[in-house]
């Protein structure tokens, strides 16, 4: 029976009345694999990000800078995309946008300081792109 090989990266925090950087581990996990006998499947978790977490304000700006329009009108079409997608997450609600992905509910409980939703968001490669303009074409 072949054996898949899976490596996994978590990272560790400290309490909440201290900061400290996270520090990674490394596990390597063997599952088996799928029925053919020979096939190998390997998989690696991507290493996560070190930068700062993206507040709105960096995502307004990136926004304008990507798409021309003026901040005064990205601003509010992005508040209200924003506040759809958190009621549509409250709702338990699938959200599937590419290119940011499906966004799947795993579970929600209701916490202190607000609801704490557990979710999973399933993003696709950039290769397999079916149709990169799904508009028609204009007709002349």
């Amino acid at each position: 029976m072949a054996t898949t090989t899976r490596k996994t990266t978590r990272s560790t925090t400290a309490s909440k009345t201290k900061s400290t950087p996270s520090k990674a581990i490394d596990k390597t996990e063997t599952v088996p694999a799928a029925s053919d006998p020979e096939v190998a499947i390997q998989v690696e978790e991507l290493p996560l990000s070190t930068r700062e977490e993206m507040k709105k304000k960096e995502l307004i700006e990136l926004a304008v800078e990507r798409s021309g329009v003026k901040k005064r009108d990205a601003k509010p079409a992005i508040e209200a995309a924003l506040a759809i997608l958190g009621e549509a997450l409250a709702e338990g609600r699938e959200i599937n946008m590419r290119p940011l992905g499906k966004i799947k509910v795993n579970r929600m409980k209701k916490g202190v300081n607000g609801q704490v939703i557990n979710a999973r968001i399933r993003q696709p490669e950039e290769g397999n792109k079916a149709d990169p303009d799904p508009l028609a074409q204009a007709a002349e």
